[in-house]
């Protein structure tokens, strides 16, 4: 643990910190298009235990957050099911983009410039650590999964499909 030194101050650990949420920092090479498999095989971790962040909508438009394992896609209908709407779709990335505060491939749940109804994939409460973007690209927080109860009244949903 060497590289101690970075110390990252984005708007999610700037929330984290003003939340005395204890978290480690996790940088890395970003690759454009590399998604989860690079952050996991850059960080020697298992992509299951990298958790993306996805901005998406609902039929009217409204934003929401759902949180998801790397390796597993969100069944939009599933979710849509299960929040009470009619349907889900991903946002366009300058509309997640205008929602969040973040660039798309650095998005974080924590300091988003709007707030959101965060729902996240039970299964991942369940794991003893996540690695979650921390606010900028090629750059992740180890956290334990309750901060997202915690600190986003993060709700539990089952809508993971294989990769």
């Amino acid at each position: 643990m060497a590289k101690k030194e970075h110390v990252s101050v984005t708007q999610a650990t700037q929330f984290l910190r003003q939340h005395k949420a204890a978290f480690s920092e996790h940088p890395y090479a970003y690759e454009e298009h590399g998604g989860t498999a690079v952050s996991a095989r850059e960080l020697g971790v298992d992509e299951h235990c990298v958790v993306k962040t996805l901005v998406m909508q609902d039929e009217a438009a409204r934003p929401l957050i759902v949180l998801m394992h790397g390796d597993r896609k969100v069944s939009t209908k599933n979710l849509a099911r299960q929040i009470g709407c009619k349907s889900v779709e991903p946002c366009k990335p300058e509309v997640a983009n205008k929602h969040s505060g973040f660039l798309v491939g650095g998005t974080s749940p924590f300091g988003t410039r709007k707030p959101m109804p965060v729902y996240v994939e039970r299964s991942i409460l369940a794991l003893e650590k996540i690695y979650i973007n921390g606010g900028r690209r090629g750059y992740l927080v180890g956290i334990a999964p309750g901060l997202l109860e915690a600190l986003l009244q993060a709700r539990a949903v089952d809508c993971a499909l294989e990769e």
